[in-house]
């Protein structure tokens, strides 16, 4: 079922989902299922499996001398997918990604999604790689998502790439895109980033999913002005409960985020990373039920494959 079609049978409840990375390659997947198997009993309707950019590796040769080589270190994101949607009968969205892949590369991945029964795809540039100052698109791939977008709505249609293909049939994918209350961390301004939102909505995207945030009022101030701006999808807000010291250096680093000083001076008070989880639960906590008093659509959450805190979170929320 499409993610706005569980927000419309939800008739205003707000919804739990959360967000799973898959296992490194050679790790097997009951690790993935020991942390998922906790959250079942708040029945989420939908769960986000990320994808994992290729890297560079270097392989030790003998004599000084290493071998560069590329690969992925954490495939595996469609069959995670369909995995859980027989084992949990629930509905499973692949993250797709612009960075890595040609615009054929990721018409096979939508045709295996397709054939898999997903009816969902969460459409994002991406990261650029690690030795990369920018982002660059693969040669032949989508620079941005919006372009994604364009291409997912293309099939949506039944036109395929290079026109090689004439079909009848078409796909019904529901296509998320990602928000930035804070807007993101290579965009001039808030506005224009705001900017590039409506033209993935107006590319065909049917709902939101915001980046963490710590403080709400930014969220409810991004939705007043997407909304201002004619953004008019669903806009899911995304939690991340902090759960270690370094989270107040490496967030805000690579996120882009700011984090409120009730929160800065209650980690800093801990003594350690078990004070720390506690803290950042109880602040998610006081967090969503302000969401949740709000109306939102659904609270998402970054698990990052670990579930006890999230657990505690959504024992207390729903």
């Amino acid at each position: 079922m499409k993610v706005v079609d569980h927000i419309k049978q939800a008739k205003g409840k707000t919804l739990f989902s959360f967000e799973i990375i898959p296992p490194k390659k050679g790790n097997s997947i009951q690790e993935l299922y020991k942390n998922i198997d906790p959250l079942m009993e708040f029945n989420p309707p939908f769960v986000d499996v990320t994808t994992s950019r290729e890297e560079y590796i270097y392989i030790d040769k003998g004599n000084g001398l290493l071998d560069k080589r590329i690969t992925r270190m954490r495939p595996g994101t469609v069959g995670i997918c369909a995995s859980l949607m027989h084992k949990y009968k629930l509905d499973a969205i692949p993250h797709i990604i612009c960075g890595g892949f040609t615009k054929e590369e990721t018409e096979y991945v939508l045709v295996d999604c397709h054939y898999l029964g997903l009816d969902n795809v969460m459409a994002l540039r991406g990261d650029s790689m690690s030795h990369q100052k920018y982002f660059k698109a693969t040669k032949g791939g989508n620079l941005y998502a919006k372009d994604l977008v364009e291409q997912i709505q293309d099939l949506n249609c039944g036109k395929y790439l290079h026109d090689v293909v004439e079909a009848d049939y078409k796909y019904n994918f529901c296509v998320g895109v990602a928000g930035y209350p804070e807007k993101h961390q290579e965009a001039p301004s808030l506005n224009s980033d705001l900017k590039r939102l409506k033209e993935k909505v107006d590319a065909g995207a049917e709902y939101v999913v915001t980046q963490m945030f710590f403080d709400n009022q930014k969220y409810f101030d991004f939705v007043d002005a997407a909304r201002s701006m004619g953004v008019n999808v669903p806009i899911i807000p995304g939690i991340k409960p902090i759960a270690v010291k370094r989270h107040l250096q490496v967030l805000p680093q690579v996120f882009n985020i700011d984090l409120p000083e009730e929160l800065i001076l209650a980690v800093e008070g801990c003594k350690d990373n078990k004070a720390v989880r506690q803290v950042g639960i109880e602040f998610a906590i006081k967090q969503s039920k302000e969401l949740l008093a709000n109306n939102v659509p659904v609270l998402h959450y970054y698990s990052m494959g670990k579930s006890s805190n999230i657990k505690t979170i959504a024992k207390a929320i729903f």
